[in-house]
């Protein structure tokens, strides 16, 4: 079992920053778990951010995002990351992490097998 708590988030200005966090306990990093982003959106469907191989070497965006968002892990305190850049108000919505055990169908949410709550990014224009 995996637990995933993100934070983070937060109000922030069009063309601001902010970074996120999502810290891991129980099973985790030693399974080598990749880790993803998703958002929410209101009256959205949950969409595909980023995500990252368990070693870190592979990454892989949406093109909402790719040159504005970086993704990143830190296994030794169990720690994925997703700097952000350049905000848009688009970019407003909930943002949850999540764990699969491979890097295959990675922008599937329905291929993840634990989720963190979310952590609120709202970007004011």
């Amino acid at each position: 079992q995996v637990q995933l708590v993100e934070s983070g988030g937060g109000l922030v200005q069009a063309g601001g920053s902010l970074r996120l966090s999502c810290a891991a306990s129980g099973r985790t990093f030693s399974s080598r778990y990749a880790m993803g982003w998703f958002r929410q959106a209101p009256g959205k469907e949950r969409e595909f951010v980023a995500a990252i191989s368990w070693s870190g070497d592979s990454t892989y965006y949406a093109d909402s995002v790719r040159g504005r968002f970086t993704i990143s892990r830190d296994n030794a305190k169990n720690t994925v990351f997703l700097q952000m850049k350049s905000l848009k108000a688009e970019d407003t919505a909930v943002y949850y992490c999540a764990a699969k055990r491979s890097f295959i169908s990675i922008r599937a949410a329905r291929e993840y097998d634990y989720w963190g709550q979310g952590t609120q990014v709202t970007v004011s224009s």
